[in-house]
């Protein structure tokens, strides 16, 4: 059991409890779809009899292991936001649908860290916990993501870490955690709830975090920045809808683009934004924009995260070579007959944009089922949002 702190004076700021009854419509339409895509499921309309009757007598139904694995694998497919779908087909579903406690949950989500990179390769994975259900709802993480840095605000105003989650950490702060080292990349404390519970916080132990030091390849002096970031981008406050069914609790990954990390988690100005130091440092002129020492700092932000990746041993994308991954994806879904969603804000890089091929052309908007979900109380709690 990884060590957990019981907050001194949380509650568990959810709306009021519904019946989360299954939605009869959703689940035909779900059923459908697995036994059309997977023929050797047998015939549909018996499995659809089934399920039509434990609705009717338990307000919900269960997924089979089969049906389960599907949905999640087309949750990730149907993701309009996710440039990496060409693997879907390969994403690892861990079924912890048994799993309810908080401290459970915990265990099970450092186990995902460390099933889901093996000697810095890392595969997609996602762990699945107890559904919502009439009268009983399903445990919740509240971080935005397994492993995320904490931010601690300054006397001056300012922040040492991640602006983003000077709430959070605050949050726990008064919850009685301790902090970390005092280092501008602490990792955060799980928070996790059973059901309408007292959420509970758990450390997240130094094995299961790995992360790369980031160092430039012609600049030595980059190294002097201290930087560094984890290998797993794991969300984990998104519900997994499948079938009129919601799993509050599905943690998954794939890997990252660089971008995510040198574009924005380090490079946004709400974020480390280190655009103008970074530029200094190469020497640039930052008295005017017309330079364009903004966009050259940014180049040399990303090299070296990508350099970094790479001689770590680490499983990273590339902007470029992620662009054309996806247009291969869409090309394989319009060629078996789907519709392939895509938010092109999302799809198209944060750099260099109009260098990839996504740039250049319109994508299909439709939501479709099964889905990853964000409810916007899952966004305030994964800010620090919803706790004085």
């Amino acid at each position: 059991m990884i060590n957990s702190y019981p907050p001194r004076t949380a509650q568990a700021p959810f709306p009021p409890p519904r019946e989360f009854a299954a939605d009869e419509g959703a689940a035909e339409e779900f059923i459908r779809l697995f036994h059309a895509e997977n023929p050797s499921a047998g015939p549909v309309e018996h499995r659809l009899r089934e399920v039509m009757s434990e609705i009717s007598m338990t307000g919900t139904y269960t997924h089979t292991s089969e049906e389960l694995t599907f949905g999640a694998r087309v949750a990730w497919r149907n993701s309009a936001r996710c440039i990496g779908r060409l693997y879907w087909r390969s994403m690892r579903v861990r079924d912890r649908r048994h799993v309810e406690t908080a401290e459970q949950v915990a265990d099970e989500c450092v186990g995902h860290l460390r099933e889901a990179e093996q000697s810095g390769r890392i595969r997609p994975t996602i762990t699945v916990f107890a559904p919502d259900r009439p009268g009983r709802p399903g445990p919740k993480i509240w971080n935005e993501q397994l492993i995320r840095y904490a931010g601690y605000r300054e006397a001056d105003g300012s922040v040492l870490g991640d602006p983003r989650y000077v709430d959070f950490t605050e949050m726990v702060r008064r919850w009685g955690w301790r902090g970390g080292a005092g280092t501008p990349f602490d990792v955060l404390p799980l928070v996790i709830s059973a059901g309408q519970g007292t959420p509970k916080m758990f450390e997240v132990p130094e094995d299961a975090v790995v992360e790369v030091d980031l160092v430039h390849p012609s600049y030595p002096w980059f190294a002097e920045f201290g930087l560094r970031w984890h290998a797993i981008p794991a969300i984990s406050n998104m519900c997994l809808e499948i079938g009129g069914i919601c799993y509050p609790a599905a943690p998954f990954n794939g890997w990252y683009m660089g971008t995510e990390i040198g574009a924005r988690n380090l490079g946004d100005a709400d974020r480390y934004n280190l655009l103008e130091a970074v530029a200094v440092r190469l020497g640039l002129d930052t008295g005017h924009e017309r330079t364009l020492w903004r966009d050259h700092a940014l180049v040399e932000l990303n090299v070296a995260v990508l350099h970094s990746f790479e001689a770590a041993g680490v499983t990273i994308s590339d902007h470029h070579t992620e662009s054309r991954r996806f247009l291969q994806h869409v090309e394989r879904e319009e060629k078996a007959g789907r519709v392939c969603p895509a938010d092109w804000t999302w799809i198209v890089p944060p750099m260099s944009g109009s260098a990839t091929p996504v740039f250049h052309r319109y994508y299909d908007e439709a939501e479709l089922s099964p889905a990853f979900v964000q409810h916007p109380e899952a966004v305030e709690r994964g800010l620090g949002r919803l706790v004085n």
